[in-house]
């Protein structure tokens, strides 16, 4: 069985940023995982790429030869990609072990996690080569400055998880870069009276009604758990690491260290 990350999340969120701290991370540890490119439009790396969309189809070559806006390039690019599951990928998956780790750095366009079923086929072909999959979304904690944009990135976090149907961690990136922490803390793990009384506060009265489904709903489905991310801590990696292989059952089949005792030391 193999294990895989799917790191999604809107665009200048820090994914790319996270797999290469995630990278170094495990080399420090030395843990073996290995990162996937699947953004056709990427060109620089901060971490070695095992595979790489651009080998399949590039976003550049799209809009010159199709006349493609960006992001409709992207788009026919992942389409292609689509296409391609049963060639391109299964080739290059047939390159790694049962026990290898991938970890599948995404595209930032939303629609590609929201109701596009490009990302939902990847994962149900995974899943057919046997891989243990988690979605691991990332929020940029600079957009949490109140409660409506907290909502906000919820329903956009709660779409994608429909949408792939996958065990879901939540990270709010870039923390290093937050000045006051205190306005990030009141949405990590917020009471719902709390959340409806800031929404009421910013909302005009007629919406009430709304804002108190829209938290029902943020609370029954448990979305409003998110992990701080600071990539200057190894603390925080490795937290958010365990958490997610906790996600996906990693290590689990992992033969049982037992540890030698010495009699002597009973006594």
């Amino acid at each position: 069985m193999g294990y895989a990350q799917l790191v999604i999340g809107p665009a200048g969120g820090g994914k790319s940023t996270y797999c290469s701290s995630l990278y170094r991370h495990c080399e420090t540890v030395q843990r073996t995982i290995h990162i996937v490119n699947l953004d056709p439009a990427a060109e620089n790396f901060d971490y070695p790429v095992a595979m790489d969309i651009r080998e399949l189809i590039s976003l550049d070559d799209v809009m010159e030869e199709l006349g493609l806006g960006p992001n409709g390039g992207l788009m026919y690019c992942m389409e292609h990609l689509e296409d391609n599951l049963d060639d391109w990928l299964t080739e290059e998956l047939d390159n790694y072990l049962d026990e290898d780790y991938l970890v599948f750095d995404c595209p930032g366009q939303i629609e590609l996690f929201s109701h596009v079923p490009v990302l939902k086929n990847f994962v149900e072909h995974l899943k057919r080569k046997n891989f243990n999959v988690c979605a691991v979304y990332l929020l940029d904690s600079q957009f949490m400055t109140d409660v409506t944009k907290f909502i906000s990135g919820c329903m956009a976090s709660l779409s994608a998880m429909v949408q792939l149907e996958l065990p879901h961690v939540n990270l709010l990136s870039k923390m290093d870069l937050v000045t006051n922490k205190k306005d990030i803390e009141d949405f990590l793990d917020p009471e719902p009276r709390f959340l409806l009384s800031e929404l009421n506060r910013h909302m005009a009265p007629q919406f009430a009604k709304l804002n108190k489904s829209l938290i029902e709903l943020v609370n029954d489905y448990s979305m409003v758990s998110f992990i701080p991310l600071d990539l200057r801590k190894e603390s925080s990696i490795k937290y958010i690491l365990a958490q997610i292989d906790n996600c996906i059952q990693y290590g689990e089949d992992a033969d049982v260290k037992v540890k030698d005792f010495d009699p002597e030391d009973d006594e």
